[in-house]
């Protein structure tokens, strides 16, 4: 039996990745250790969806090369594929692409790297679900790989190849697995999620797949990850009528100015996004729409970041996931004229951010005094008691406290909305009574807010 550690950063794919991994490794009878635990050997599934990310993958691949210093150290992901010799100086004994992640378990096996398996079951050809025993909430559940968009910016493209689906029959019975051990809400993730289906021809293949899914009866909560505005037809939004579809999704926009979408190659223009949001929330009422945007793309000029902007603004968005651009090697933005300086990219970044905080906080807000159901995930020692920190079907960010003896995890209960604030908003569970000094937090919260 070896002592695994397994590391992961960026998008929910990668973390569904390692998840999927980890059970199978525990499966075959090893142990998966975390942070402060001797491992006798480190997965790290790498990103470079960003120059940022790219350095961070090579400060935690050095970092995981220190605190273990007697382990086989693997890598995998993006930025391994992408840059394979560089990984590899850093310490690593085996480079895996993407390509093969999939087998990663049986490549391991292969080169001597896992010793004792105790079944040679668990390809991931057909992944066993079950992400890390100590997390049985929310499950990532990867359906999709690769994307045959060609936006102007992204590397992904290139790390992932084509678009990939995984068989429906495959991804009922994961889900199957997951509710075996004790998940509560299944995310489906992809690199081009709506395309779900389309490389064997099924243009409704994600449409198709939901209902399938939701026609179990037995998934407490279904959520999406990331989807292409293009890719959602109006009948989509019919799936929502099922409560146990969470009423959020995440649609990139990238820019809220046309001529810079064109130069994206993004195939979408303010009028038709708008029209597919408008639409969106006629459907499903209160429904969360997050998004993506990014700052300073080669060509932005004053008057196309104004536009951005104010098109952003009015969208009211529930979120926003705020890329500065960034040069990505191979891809065509790389090598377009005008690349905007890195000070005035970052400016507009401060501005997107200031701007988050807004739509956030007014998004939380219409929410307070109404009672919404939370997914209580984590909870940590607080004064006398718990703090617990759970997800509304909105993805709002919830914390409450209660007596140390309550036990709330893996839960999902009724839960009031008291009062928003900067990332997170308070709430009382129905029936447990909140500590006084949560009591005089949210009088002095909406106190602070009455004033100003």
């Amino acid at each position: 039996m070896a002592k695994v550690r397994i590391e992961s950063i960026g998008c929910r794919l990668n973390i569904g990745e390692m998840e999927a991994l980890a059970s199978t490794l525990a499966g075959r009878g090893h142990r998966v250790v975390t942070a402060g635990e001797t491992a006798d050997l480190c997965i790290f599934n790498t990103c470079t969806v960003t120059a940022m990310a790219s350095r961070k993958s090579r400060q935690i691949l050095r970092q995981l090369r220190r605190a273990n210093p007697g382990a086989a150290m693997v890598a995998t992901g993006c930025y391994a594929e992408m840059a394979p010799d560089t990984v590899s100086a850093l310490g690593m004994d085996l480079v895996v692409g993407n390509q093969d992640k999939d087998r990663l378990a049986e490549i391991l096996k292969d080169k001597g790297l896992l010793v004792n398996d105790e079944t040679d079951s668990g390809s991931l050809d057909q992944p066993k679900a079950g992400p890390d025993p100590h997390r049985r909430t929310r499950a990532f559940l990867k359906v999709q790989d690769g994307c045959d968009n060609a936006c102007a910016y992204c590397v992904v493209t290139i790390a992932r190849g084509p678009g990939r689906s995984r068989q429906p029959r495959a991804v009922i019975d994961d889900i199957s697995r997951l509710l075996d051990d004790g998940y509560r809400e299944i995310i489906l993730s992809g690199v081009h999620l709506g395309s779900f289906g389309h490389d064997s021809g099924d243009r409704h293949g994600l449409h198709r797949l939901v209902e399938r899914i939701l026609g179990m009866g037995t998934v407490p909560r279904l959520r999406l990850s990331s989807l292409e505005p293009w890719d959602l037809s109006p009948d989509f939004f019919d799936l929502f009528t099922d409560s146990h579809l969470m009423p959020h999704l995440h649609l990139p926009l990238q820019s809220g100015c046309d001529a810079t979408l064109r130069r994206m190659a993004r195939k979408t223009t303010q009028e038709d996004y708008s029209a597919l949001v408008s639409d969106a929330r006629q459907r499903v009422p209160d429904i969360s729409i997050s998004t993506d945007v990014m700052a300073g793309f080669p060509g932005e000029t004053d008057s196309e970041f104004k536009q951005s902007f104010a098109f952003v603004k009015t969208m009211e968005f529930s979120h926003l996931h705020i890329f500065r651009y960034s040069i990505r090697e191979g891809t065509p933005a790389a090598t377009m004229n005008h690349q905007v300086p890195g000070p005035i990219a970052t400016e507009r970044s401060r501005q997107f951010h200031g701007l988050n905080a807004v739509i956030e906080a007014s998004f939380a807000r219409r929410f307070e005094g109404r009672e919404l159901d939370v997914l209580w995930e984590t909870a940590e020692d607080y004064g006398p008691g718990l703090r617990w920190s759970g997800l509304t079907p909105h993805a709002l960010r919830v914390v409450t406290e209660t007596s140390s003896d309550v036990d709330l995890f893996n839960t999902i209960t009724p839960t009031r909305i008291l009062t928003a604030f900067p990332g997170e908003v308070l709430g009382q569970v129905h029936g447990v009574s909140l500590p006084n000094m949560v009591e005089e937090k949210s009088r002095r919260l909406m106190t602070i807010e009455g004033s100003g």
